[in-house]
């Protein structure tokens, strides 16, 4: 079964910070290009961000753009979502997975910003 992992999650003040991480025990990320997800209450899923398997190719939805930031470390079997400049509007579950989205889910990070 396929397992994601993710951590990091936390209660901040807007314009703070964090860093999110993903990892598996059964699944080798550099094979694939992944994406960071998040899920605010009472909306769907969507797509935060993506990042190639190189890592050199990075996307972001618009209302993220300058603020996050999706690295990988392939030989850590590892990816990263660095959020900055943080807003109530960010708080919500964040999940990693295949940038199709075609894996299991994992349980996800709770990110709440709040003051």
């Amino acid at each position: 079964q396929v397992q994601l992992v993710e951590s990091g999650g936390g209660l901040v003040q807007p314009g703070g910070s964090l860093r999110l991480s993903c990892a598996s025990s059964r699944i080798t990320f550099r094979n694939y290009s992944m994406g960071w997800y998040r899920q605010a209450p009472g909306k769907q899923r969507e797509l935060v961000g993506d990042i190639s398997t190189g890592g050199g190719i990075t996307n972001y939805k618009p209302s993220v753009k300058g603020r996050f930031t999706i690295s990988r470390d392939n030989a850590k079997n590892t990816v990263y979502l660095q959020m900055n400049r943080l807003k109530p509007e960010d708080t919500a579950v964040y999940y990693c997975n295949h940038w199709d989205a075609r894996w299991a889910w994992g349980q996800g990070t709770q990110v709440t910003v709040s003051s």
